[in-house]
């Protein structure tokens, strides 16, 4: 017999697949749109995720509207390679994780469809604008501040998350030299003590601490932890398995103590730790009005984050802990902020009281939602199980 917290999951699957089919034709020219309500506009980020949860789907309708999405951003592709923020709009232009996660999606959906030469050109030409995002030279890539998903957040130089994407599409496509490259750059230390060697590369591994820093760049590093970046270092292998082990036991270990001083309501953890506050060197003017303690990049809970960490929990063989998360995250996507919905799939929340503060049926918050569901209920992670075995 099935329990009340079994049911609201298979509930909630069964929204995030209308809330995908809701969103999969929007008012800019028949694309989809990347909120019910709000975000009208196919922003390239959101819809290049949203390809895990499409494909896992299996949906006929989704994945066709999903390959004109990659086949609309690719033409809409820079002379250089580089690939806009908007699917629609070759001018808007400037993200440092649109170009990785179009590698990624198009890796993942030749797999789905069988089809390995699908936008051969196109890649091509990413793959080179990508060599020329690496400072050094050396494969890892830099970025400027406010440039990849937290576009209210400075991470600069090499950040954690582009560069774990960068990882996961450099396997699939087959540039395993590189892929090696960048995982003997990623795993070295940050440098300490404020003297960089001579030829001695920075890293993103921090001493003392399980996991991998936000970003690090010559002397200069960030050691709060980034959810996301480390749920991907963990699902693609770059992360041992010791470590990805270590990494959960310490996330929540640190949650449970956020939780007893009343700094996070929610059983899931929020996208950045330790909170950013007013006094802190690393807190920025322009936070005071977007990024408040516990609210939106700085601690906010997003729900598309919250689907990669369950995803990251079966990586790690922790089931029962995945289990447990996912009728958390069954529970989180049902309050919505403005539409009358039963599953209101916001943009994020605040992590002090759980409240949507985002966009409602948000399409990211759903794919991630049936892809993390399919982890659970499967024991495994798609697409990344290859990753980890390259």
């Amino acid at each position: 017999m099935e329990s009340k917290t079994d049911n609201v999951i298979k509930e909630a699957r069964e929204a995030a697949l209308q809330v995908l089919l809701h969103n999969s034709r929007g008012p800019v020219r028949g694309l989809p749109r990347t909120a019910g309500w709000e975000y009208p506009e196919p922003y390239t980020r959101d819809q290049m995720i949203n390809t895990l949860g499409i494909l896992i789907s299996g949906n006929p309708k989704l994945i066709a509207v999903q390959r004109k999405v990659l086949e609309t951003v690719a033409r809409n592709q820079s002379p250089r390679g580089h690939i806009p923020s908007l699917v629609h709009d070759p001018e808007d232009r400037g993200a440092s994780d649109t170009t990785p996660l179009f590698l990624l999606a198009v890796a993942l959906f030749r797999r789905a469809v069988g089809e390995p030469d699908f936008l051969e050109q196109a890649v091509q030409r990413s793959l080179v604008w990508m060599d020329y995002r690496s400072p050094d030279d050396r494969v890892m890539v830099g970025q400027l501040p406010t440039s990849d998903w937290r576009d209210e957040q400075w991470v600069v130089g090499y950040g954690l998350f582009v560069n774990t994407v960068v990882y996961c599409y450099l396997r699939l496509l087959g540039q395993e030299e590189k892929a090696t490259t960048l995982r003997e750059l990623m795993t070295k230390f940050t440098v300490r003590g404020g003297v960089q060697q001579r030829h001695v590369h920075e890293g993103l591994r921090l001493h003392y601490k399980p996991y991998y820093g936000l970003w690090s760049y010559k002397v200069y590093n960030n050691e709060r932890f980034d959810l996301l970046g480390n749920s991907l270092a963990i699902l693609s292998g770059l992360a041992s398995p010791s470590r990805a082990k270590d990494i959960i036991a310490w996330v929540e270990e640190e949650c449970a103590e956020l939780r007893s001083r009343g700094d996070l309501e929610v059983e899931l953890p929020p996208n950045l730790f330790p909170y950013i506050h007013p006094a802190d060197p690393d807190w920025r003017p322009r936070y005071e009005r977007y990024n408040q303690p516990g609210e939106y990049h700085n601690g906010g809970i997003w729900p598309f984050i919250c689907g990669f960490y369950i995803a990251a929990l079966v990586a790690a063989e922790r089931f029962r802990l995945a289990e447990r998360k996912l009728q958390s995250l069954a529970q989180l996507v049902q309050p919505s902020r403005n539409a009358e919905v039963a599953f209101g799939f916001n943009e994020w929340l605040r992590a002090q009281d759980g409240t949507p503060q985002g966009q409602d049926w948000q399409s990211w918050s759903a794919a991630m939602y049936l892809y993390a569901e399919t982890c659970v209920r499967e024991r495994r992670t798609p697409f990344f199980e290859e990753i980890r075995r390259l």
